[in-house]
């Protein structure tokens, strides 16, 4: 064979050979898309995407209990797609907060999509359970699929709402277990029944004992010395038969009327022992005490017969029927407690702080109407305005008071004058408010300031001031005021405040410009190097706060788009999907953010609950390595939501 003959055959073998290898390269694309087909998102995207896909992805065996990728392997280069076999997720950090440690992916499942997406090393350690063969997709190739084919970006979008309802299982599991625990007769009795309750002395004639007993709306009154150790009790029943059948007197000591040595118990006696205590002594109260004897509460036999489930109706029924602040105080330690119970049934952060906000609008209302017994209105129109988060209906566990009043004096009035009696109203109301759990703000934006006492064109004039001249004092303002509703009274004259509001507001985009560039002052803690920055707070070293830099965010991006496009609404969740229509945002991007925010505003209250003293409020700082790995993810990916509403404000509004 001539040397020509032999290079026309080598020729002729190597064309066969890569026709060969070019045939099995189709054969196998056809086998990886038809694979696709049968799996989500793929099924519903379009044949050129699945083609990239089968083009650009190679094929790789891991045998059962080999690692295929974790965290010391750097930044992650591939999408993995399980072909066949069986693959187990397990957390590279210590479990925290819940049972969360290993998720289990079998066949037309991927991973890891957050790392792959953000250039990072996994948070997870992926092992392959049985003898395991996944696709592999460049990272390059991944990124452009998301850019190329809308079904695989949105499926990637809803891996993080995915991730969310994880996280609100989690969470579920376990708010449920510390209810069981706290609503069951293992439960101390010093967070049960009324605390400090009502007492006299043994010297107080039984008329005066009965009209305290009258004016606070109880049945039964505490008799105790100077020192508040307890020497006796006096119910309904002692009135009937020592008082009434005993024709005695009105002017005896109560001391001689009432069953002395009453039966008490330490507050770290539990409810059962409170429970056996009334069913041996044939009692209906038990009197709780400290370890020197002194008493600090009541425990009757229908704080135990509720103690099981905290309903909406009876806290209502309580809110409404109150007679006075002691009776608000219970109501809102049961509004508390209740929305600890939603917390444990898997309620989302939307509907909770809406919850707790309709409640403490209730109880509010409720305080405002007691306080008018003493003061007279009639004839004025006027509202009492809430401010801040209670007017924007996202209220959490840990709040502080803002309100004001506006009022339309009648034409013959002395404006001042009546202004006076509006302040000494509302420094009542503060007051009561304040010892029903709700602390006086600390800016002093409260009713009973002359500030925030005006009449509709004060407020009208106010507005127009800040927005006419926004300067940082002003813009301040506008991120607290601008967030108003009507709590009680004529809800006309909040209305009529809202129309002038967005009406200056519409006539002038540089107070709007403002408001995007102070908004864009505040940037989510993310890291380049690590997850988090969380020296952001000089006095909160290795804490975040989830206000701040995480819900703030929204609630300020929210505010401004609200105003911009008309949208009379101050719920920040409801200005961004209501203003989202009316800007043309798209839908997949709205429910995102929406998400990313609930998420944050969950991890609030999960915080404020379960960090906050008995007594005291919660705060929003929170240390990121205390989360568990999934939480710690999705508060990554949040935050990053965070980063692109501001981005997109920032070009809305050109601001540099």
């Amino acid at each position: 064979m001539t040397t020509q003959q032999q290079s026309g055959q080598e020729m002729v073998v190597g064309q066969m050979e890569t026709a060969l290898r070019q045939n099995g390269r189709n054969r196998m694309a056809g086998h990886t898309v038809a694979f696709l087909r049968n799996h989500a998102p793929f099924n519903k995207m379009k044949p050129e995407a699945l083609q990239h896909f089968a083009e650009k992805a190679q094929i790789a065996f891991y045998p059962a209990g080999s690692e295929i990728i974790g965290p010391a392997a750097g930044n992650v280069r591939f999408f993995y797609l399980i072909e066949s076999g069986k693959v187990q997720a397990r957390q590279a950090g210590e479990v925290t907060v819940t049972e969360y440690s290993i998720l289990s992916l079998g066949a037309g499942e991927g991973f890891p999509i957050g790392a792959v997406t953000a250039g990072r090393p996994s948070t997870n350690h992926y092992s392959a359970v049985t003898d395991t063969f996944c696709y592999l997709l460049p990272a390059e190739d991944f990124l452009a699929l998301m850019s190329s084919s809308p079904e695989f970006n949105l499926f990637c979008t809803r891996y993080i709402a995915s991730l969310l309802d994880q996280s609100r299982r989690q969470l579920q599991l376990q708010f449920a277990q510390r209810a069981s625990e706290q609503q069951t007769l293992n439960s101390p009795l010093a967070g049960i029944g009324a605390r400090s309750p009502i007492t006299v002395t043994p010297q107080t004639v039984l008329r005066a004992a009965l009209e305290t007993m009258s004016q606070a709306g109880i049945g039964s009154l505490v008799i105790a010395g100077e020192d508040r150790k307890p020497v006796g009790v006096f119910t309904r029943t002692d009135l009937l038969e020592r008082v009434v059948l005993a024709q005695l007197p009105l002017t005896t000591p109560i001391g001689e009327a009432m069953t002395p040595n009453p039966f008490m118990l330490e507050e770290h006696a539990t409810a059962y022992d409170a429970m056996f205590a009334m069913a041996t002594h044939g009692i209906r109260h038990v009197l709780v005490t400290d370890a020197e004897g002194h008493l600090t509460g009541v425990v009757s036999e229908r704080d135990l017969f509720s103690l099981q489930r905290v309903g909406l109706r009876q806290i209502r029924q309580s809110i409404d029927g109150a007679r006075n602040v002691e009776a608000l105080q219970q109501a809102a330690a049961d509004v508390r407690q209740l929305a600890f119970n939603m917390l444990a049934q898997g309620v989302g952060s939307e509907q909770l702080t809406q919850f707790i906000s309709a409640l403490n609008d209730a109880l509010t209302r409720r305080v405002i109407q007691l306080n008018l017994e003493n003061h007279n209105f009639d004839g004025i129109e006027w509202s009492w305005l809430a401010f801040g988060s209670e007017g924007r209906d996202e209220q959490t566990f840990s709040t502080d008071q803002d309100n004001g009043i506006v009022f339309q004096p009648p034409a013959d009035a002395d404006v001042a004058a009546l202004k006076q009696r509006f302040l000494a109203y509302a420094l009542d109301v503060n007051k009561d408010l304040d010892r029903c759990g709700f602390p006086l703000c600390k800016g002093n934006i409260m009713a009973s300031n002359p500030q925030w006492c005006l009449t509709l064109d004060e407020w009208k004039e106010q507005f127009g001031t800040w927005i006419r001249k926004p300067h940082p004092d002003a813009l301040l303002n506008a991120t607290i005021f601008f967030d108003f509703r009507s709590l009680y009274g004529k809800a006309e004259l909040a209305d009529a405040m809202r129309r002038h509001l967005l009406a200056l507001t519409a006539s002038n985009p540089m107070f709007l410009r403002a408001m995007a560039k102070n908004a864009l002052d505040v940037e989510p803690p993310l890291g380049k190097i690590r997850d988090f920055l969380t020296d952001l707070e000089p006095d909160a070293p290795g804490k975040i706060d989830l206000k701040k830099y995480g819900s703030r965010i929204f609630v300020d991006v929210a505010r401004i788009y609200a105003m911009a496009s008309g949208v009379h609404n101050t719920n920040s969740i409801q200005r961004l999907r209501l203003a989202s229509q009316r800007l043309n945002i798209r839908g997949d991007e709205v429910n995102a953010i929406l998400d990313a925010l609930n998420f944050i505003q969950l991890l609030r209250l999960q915080h404020q609950y379960l960090e906050g003293e008995p007594g005291k409020q919660g705060d929003n700082l929170i240390d990121p390595e205390t989360l568990n790995e999934l939480d710690r993810r999705i508060l990554k990916e949040s935050f990053r939501q965070a980063r692109k509403i501001q981005t997109r404000l920032k070009l809305d509004y050109q601001v540099n």
